[in-house]
């Protein structure tokens, strides 16, 4: 597919310059001649990469950057600037707004269409991560690696096996590491004065638990423990500071993710507060059955204490409730073992 590239340059020849070599390598051009003209056409025409000078009237290159990071729609694309040797020094105030690259003023074509290319396929790599399969996390992370702000970056990144019931972090306990689930299911939970526990969350393959106290800086706020026997990526402290503060598009990773937790664990303070257990345990049931589903296995394992812990009840009440279910030929059972049969009804239960 033909990748758009958008120039900004209020240089009439310099623009003309940068379309041609850039069309001769086919790719589709649309050019700007001031930053305010650019940053309507960026929204607009959602390019796949922006060349913009830094010098410009009505709006200078870093008004550019600075506008456009602040639009969801075209925050994320590759930003290059164009600079004169003379503004070297200013290039430092364009990489903190979020800038990906420059171009020094004059350059070779083979070093524009390069810088193009790497950027393209960084950010297509990027933007894999949101398929979280365990192939594009680890691309993902060595694209990360090989970036020029990233030569530091430690090459340690081990991968670890949990059994059943082993812990991967405490609570109170200082963030060391990003955990990232190649295989398994972990939950987290927190403990109250009585040792009661109640879950916070149920994760498995894809996910990634541990990076709230690790952006905030502070203790875990929940425990952390596998579920059945689990694989998990471990990454560095070091690795995922160096990522999140150095790349635009680690970081709006994280914050989308941030921002969706933040949702969900809402409408889970209403249910609690609103929803009867029957309701509760059905919620349950199907936000960690359509785990399993979504993996193409319709029998899961889950504990009744688990279960219980999750739906903030005694586990009495949760057997109760799963018997009326069974009843109702909703689920079956085997051992510990739950299969959804009805999930349209599950959905359904509103008390």
């Amino acid at each position: 597919m033909q990748k758009t590239i958008l120039v900004i340059d209020d240089n009439l020849h310099m623009r003309e310059n940068i379309a041609e070599i850039l069309e001769l390598a086919n790719y589709d051009v649309i050019t700007a001649e001031n930053g305010k003209e650019g940053v309507a056409i960026a929204q607009e025409k959602i390019p796949d990469v922006i060349i913009c000078d830094i010098m410009m009237p009505e709006l200078d290159g870093y008004g550019v950057l600075y506008l456009l990071s602040k639009n969801p729609l075209t925050s994320g694309i590759p930003f290059i600037f164009l600079t004169a040797k003379a503004e070297m020094n200013d290039l430092r105030k364009g990489m903190n707004l979020g800038a990906d690259d420059y171009l020094t003023k004059p350059f070779e074509e083979t070093d524009l269409l390069n810088a193009i290319e790497t950027r393209i396929k960084r950010n297509e790599s990027f933007k894999s991560i949101e398929d979280n399969s365990p192939e594009n996390v680890n691309s993902f992370f060595n694209e990360a690696k090989g970036t020029a702000a990233l030569e530091e970056l430690s090459e340690s990144r081990k991968t670890k096996q949990y059994n059943k019931k082993e812990m991967v972090y405490l609570e109170d306990n200082y963030p060391h590491a990003l955990f990232y689930i190649v295989d398994g299911k972990v939950k987290t939970y927190k403990t109250n004065e009585d040792g009661k526990e109640l879950i916070t969350g149920v994760y498995s393959k894809g996910d990634f638990i541990g990076y709230l106290p690790l952006l905030k800086d502070c203790e875990y706020q929940d425990s952390a423990m596998a579920m059945e026997k689990s694989i998990l990526n471990v990454i560095s402290k070091a690795d995922f500071n160096q990522l999140v503060h150095t790349n635009r598009d680690v970081s709006m990773k994280f914050i989308k993710m941030l921002s969706g937790n933040i949702m969900d664990k809402e409408s889970e303070l209403l249910k609690y507060a609103y929803n009867t257990v029957r309701k509760r345990v059905a919620d349950s049931l199907l936000k960690i059955g359509e785990k399993y589903i979504n993996e193409s296995q319709d029998l899961f394992a889950l504990s009744r204490e688990d279960l219980a812990n999750m739906v903030g009840t005694a586990p009495e009440s949760v057997i109760r409730v799963l018997s009326e279910f069974k009843e109702d030929k909703i689920i079956e059972t085997e051992g510990r073992k739950i299969r959804i049969l009805d999930i349209d009804s599950l959905r359904n239960i509103q008390y």
